[in-house]
């Protein structure tokens, strides 16, 4: 009797009384999505323009054998016999995985961040121990997976993704092998029935990809990405989608395609985006230098800033120089009348709160235990993405164009943070007390306000039919921040600006890759 192995992991957000923001629920889409039906093949995808690589054929994929072979019929022999007994188990992963990969992969990406997004808890003597890549199942776990290294994570999975299946649709049309159903009428089809060619399998690539950028951003987790990524395999084989031979040269064209986003990955400058106390001190006596009153950690005991050099990692979208660029005008002067009554006014929502403010605090908080603000809106694309019934590469491309937008948010908006080094409303009021916890770095800009700029931005111009409400949950995201009492409104208005601008970027690069809106 034929058995399978399933890996099952549950994660757990620990809930903690952090001072960062409120959880809310981290769990992704069920399992009763309806399978992914593209409404078109894109059989030319593989001519859009990918991220990183060269040309589609940057990788080589061998030619596949024809499906008279011998070989070629054993493999469909192979299907033949899982499906001579599925079990439930077996029928439900098909149903699961037939929502889509990338859909899939996204979900199982916020699942890890938000497992991950909790600051470590400080040492005996009042220090704060660091999450160590080496030794990542030691206290603290790494990674400390806060909303930028949430927002790279995200991008580089996405971008790396995109790049493999635009390879994949290369060589797709290129060897236009058929899907097994329609070489055998015999082989029962579990998952819609699709004119694309099967070889190499889209699935496949996407796990191949999935997997070698989770080992980079998640390494203490390999158990349990490697378990999805088997359980994924094995369920296009059940479903009669795939033949082995497409699993495996779709995986192995994944994993090559990773492989540049990793050297990538290890030479972007995220690795010393902490900075060190030399640096921490340089950052308040510049400011007070300048006249001004610095920001500093409302945390007992203070906790060091999070990645006050964030600023310098290389962004997807443009260079450095234009993310410097970027950097808006300072906020107002803290000892000026318009910070004074900037601050008044944070003080008068944090005393009158409404039902309906503490309802815009709480959703938005994507605090500790939660996959974080860009995490939130790759959600809100997601459910707006299955209804558009998109292939999976017009689903990896909308995705890495969203995610590439929000890391270059990070990376503009902490370079303002710790430019300015501005101090949060709590700071220059003390009576002013949050609804919903005080972020361990400066306040001019809002991170909200500018991940929710650039993703309103971008998803706007890939589904305008939404654009007005996307506007509005940037709008609604970004108050969020001022009626918890943690912004100013400089803060947020400048916020939501910078962002938009970066989402143009990404409007403007999906104008010319080649794959339409």
């Amino acid at each position: 009797m034929k058995k399978l192995l399933f890996v099952t992991t549950t994660i757990v957000a620990v809930a903690i009384a952090l001072p960062i923001a409120c959880s809310k629920d981290v769990k992704g889409r069920t399992d009763d999505l309806p399978a992914l039906q593209p409404a078109k093949t894109d059989i030319e995808g593989g001519t859009w323009k990918p991220v990183l690589l060269a040309a589609a054929n940057e990788f080589s994929v061998p030619v596949p054998s024809a499906t008279t072979t011998p070989d070629y019929i054993a493999q469909i022999n192979e299907i033949k016999t899982w499906q001579a007994d599925l079990t439930s188990d077996e029928k439900a992963i098909v149903k699961y995985w037939s929502a889509g990969a990338i859909l899939r992969w996204n979900e199982i990406l916020r699942e890890l961040v938000a497992k991950h997004n909790l600051p470590p808890y400080q040492n005996a003597d009042g220090t704060y121990p660091a999450p160590n890549a080496n030794n990542p199942l030691a206290y603290p776990f790494f990674p400390f997976a806060n909303p930028p290294y949430a927002a790279r994570a995200y991008a580089y999975v996405s971008a790396a993704q995109y790049d493999a299946l635009v390879a994949a649709w290369h060589y797709k049309k290129l060897y236009n092998r058929q899907a097994p159903y329609k070489v055998d009428a015999t082989v029962q089809v579990l998952v819609p029935q699709t004119d694309l060619p099967s070889y190499p399998s889209e699935d496949a690539v996407v796990v191949g990809a999935a997997v070698e950028m989770l080992k980079l951003l998640f390494p203490g987790d390999q158990d349990f990405i490697q378990g999805k990524a088997e359980e994924h395999k094995r369920a296009r084989l059940i479903a009669g989608a795939n033949v082995r031979s497409d699993i495996e040269a779709g995986e192995a064209l994944g994993k090559a395609v990773a492989q540049k986003f990793v050297t990538r990955a290890r030479g972007d400058r995220a690795g010393t985006a902490g900075g060190n106390a030399t640096l921490w001190k340089k950052l308040e006596t510049d400011c007070e230098a300048r006249g001004e009153k610095p920001w500093y950690s409302l945390e007992t005991p203070k906790r060091p800033p999070m990645l006050p050099v964030f600023g310098v990692v290389k962004p997807f979208l443009f260079d450095s120089l234009t993310a410097v660029s970027l950097r808006p005008g300072p906020p107002p002067l803290t000892g000026s009348e318009k910070m004074k009554h900037e601050t008044n006014e944070i003080y008068e929502y944090v005393n009158n709160p409404t039902r309906e403010r503490l309802r815009i605090v709480h959703f938005w908080a994507d605090g500790a235990g939660t996959y974080t603000p860009p995490g939130h809106w790759d959600a809100i694309a997601a459910e707006d993405f299955i209804t558009k019934n998109y292939s999976e590469i017009r689903w990896a491309r909308n995705m890495a164009l969203l995610n590439m937008s929000l890391m270059d948010a990070a990376i503009v908006c902490w370079d303002t943070k710790y430019y300015y080094f501005n101090p949060r409303p709590t700071q220059l009021d003390p009576k002013i007390k949050t609804l919903t916890g005080i972020p361990n770095f400066p306040a001019y800009i809002s991170g909200h306000s500018t991940f929710s700029g650039a993703a309103a931005a971008i998803l706007s111009h890939l589904v305008p039919e939404r654009a007005s409400a996307y506007q509005a949950m940037a709008s609604e995201a970004s108050m969020s921040r001022m009626y918890g009492g943690i912004h100013y409104r400089a803060d947020c208005e400048v916020g939501l600006e910078v962002g938009k601008k970066i989402g143009n970027y990404a409007a403007e690069r999906a104008k010319t890759d080649g794959a339409g809106n």
